[in-house]
């Protein structure tokens, strides 16, 4: 194997450096920030800290309005939470019978689920509030649940993926050995699909904590707000009550550490399906 040349070696670090710092420069603002009152806010330098008491403020933001931002961190917790579970399972479940069962019709469905994938989910939105509120399901858990348990990517991801990663020998074999096909997908299809399965749960989490038309859209009752439309309901008083400013950004603080965390803890799969596929090529 040999190595790149050397102009090439530091191209690539260079282009790497400006990527990571431009995604971690804000990161950095919004932890400094968030150790600020709303006078150091406006009136320091944004980029160091002034009279820094991150715990107070955080801890301010947890207890404002009787804690509401707790609440409406919880919901982001169970519409991502569930609406990612669901739909990898479901993205599972179709992406398999997508690949390994031939039927009538199949690369039709596969073609509408295409077309779902170029579909904005903005232009879904207002459709879906008039379905639901015919349904009665209109500003309760259900109207942000629901919508998040489906994932045309994730359909198309783990067609993609269980046609090159699940080998039909291996069904056969277990068929011959007397499994149906119920525990042939869940003891073989998803351990083998496990890369696949864990980029469809990240995406479809990070999708679901960061939307915020879909509940805007959907909710009236701010008990059921997630954390991003309550953070800009926040914004919306600020005016009148500056402290929300202070409050907004450390909530916007908080908001991304389970998306770190969940990154850092998923991305061990991503390495193990690699060095996996490496070993069988």
């Amino acid at each position: 194997m040999t190595t790149p040349p050397l102009r090439h070696r530091i191209l690539t670090a260079s282009l790497l450096t400006v990527a990571a710092l431009y995604f971690l420069i804000p990161v950095y603002w919004l932890a400094v920030s968030a150790t600020k009152n709303t006078a150091d806010l406006f009136g320091t330098f944004g980029f160091w800290f002034a009279h820094p008491h991150p715990l107070d403020r955080l801890g301010a933001v947890l207890a404002h309005d009787h804690g509401v931002y707790v609440r409406w961190f919880a919901n982001s917790l169970l519409y991502a939470g569930i609406g990612a579970t669901a739909a990898t399972l479901l993205s599972a479940a179709a992406g398999f019978a997508l690949a390994k069962y031939p039927f009538r019709g199949r690369e039709t469905v596969f073609r509408v689920v295409l077309a779902g994938v170029l579909l904005p989910g903005t232009a879904l939105a207002l459709p879906l509030y008039f379905l639901f509120s015919d349904l009665g399901l209109a500003d309760t858990y259900w109207a942000v649940l629901l919508p998040g348990t489906v994932s045309p990517f994730g359909v198309y991801l783990c067609r993609i993926y269980a046609t090159a990663a699940v080998p039909d020998a291996l069904l056969e074999a277990a068929r011959i050995d007397g499994a149906g096909e119920t525990r042939i997908f869940a003891t073989l299809g998803l351990r083998l699909m496990t890369p696949a399965l864990v980029t469809v749960f990240l995406f479809q989490f990070v999708h679901i904590w960061n939307n915020y038309f879909l509940p805007l859209v959907m909710l009236s009752d701010s008990r059921l707000y997630p954390v991003q439309l309550g953070l800009t309901t926040w914004t919306g008083y600020a005016d009148r009550n500056p402290v929300l400013y202070q409050y907004t950004v450390g909530g916007a603080l908080l908001s991304v550490i389970p998306l770190m965390i969940l990154m850092t803890v998923l991305q061990r799969y991503w390495r193990t399906g690699l060095a996996d596929g490496g070993l069988k090529a």
